[in-house]
């Protein structure tokens, strides 16, 4: 969903089959033999579970109808094809639907380690085991129900909810953090960065993740610990669009990070 991107999502043909080459099939290769390795021992249980069912090739790209039949066994999701770049309106829509968005390209060489576009490794190998989840599932689609009806200002608290839950939470657990969001878990740099002592680790509260302003572009500087996944499920059936308005009278956290400007300045 950002403003530009130079990725173009490749089409499905009548089949629904998307045609990969013999180089991008080779990029997924890399990346999660690479990955699998980097995330042991670091991921949630729940995760792994997921993994297990998707039961993901290593040797080439998967194609959509098979890990939607898996989703879809499991909560009733399925992952829709989308080009490189959607609106949010369109975004909510399609969670709100159970439908995960999935845009069908696949980095290049130069942008293994990171990429700003959220490409078909990070939302399959990333995001997909999660939503075999009955919980994390229902609290996904909560938030596209949510976003789908919700003001432009209030879109953008909500972001904040996405950001620190979907896309880069944490959770604690009996064996010590363990990560689930899937920002972290496609991502080499960021799976060790977030297991290290170098980000501030706060215990989940709603309001405290709706105040708190984050940046793409950069390691994290805090993350949110939940407890478990219930805990996804318990704010799922909460009220949440009551938590945005206590959390816009509060106004925002000072950023624990310096904006873009001040850091091209001094560069």
């Amino acid at each position: 969903m950002s403003k530009g991107t130079k990725y173009v999502a490749k089409p499905m043909d009548e089949q629904g089959i998307i045609h990969w080459t013999d180089e991008e099939n080779q990029i997924w290769n890399e990346l999660i033999t690479r990955q699998l390795p980097a995330i042991k021992g670091k991921v949630c249980d729940e995760y792994l579970h997921g993994l297990e069912l998707l039961n993901l090739p290593h040797d080439r790209i998967p194609q959509l109808h098979e890990v939607s039949k898996v989703l879809k066994k499991e909560t009733g999701w399925e992952v829709a094809w989308v080009p490189a770049l959607i609106n949010f309106s369109t975004f909510f829509d399609l969670l709100q639907q159970k439908k995960f968005p999935c845009a069908t390209f696949i980095r290049t060489r130069e942008e293994m380690n990171y990429l700003q576009e959220p490409d078909i490794f990070h939302e399959i190998f990333g995001h997909c085991a999660m939503l075999t989840n009955p919980y994390f599932a229902e609290f996904t689609h909560t938030y596209g129900r949510l976003g789908f009806s919700a003001s432009k200002e209030d879109r953008v608290f909500l972001a904040r909810l996405y950001w620190f839950t979907v896309e880069f939470g944490l959770m604690r657990t009996a064996q010590g953090r363990r990560l689930y969001g899937g920002g972290i878990i496609s991502s080499i740099g960021e799976t060790e960065y977030a297991m290290s002592d170098k980000p501030e680790f706060r215990p989940f509260d709603v309001v405290d993740v709706l105040r708190t302003p984050y940046r793409i572009d950069i390691m994290q500087p805090v993350y949110f610990e939940i407890e478990s996944l219930h805990q996804l499920f318990d704010v799922a059936h909460s009220d949440i669009m009551a938590k945005v308005e206590e959390a816009k009278a509060l106004g925002l956290h000072a950023p624990k990070f310096p904006p873009k400007d001040s850091e091209k300045m001094a560069s």
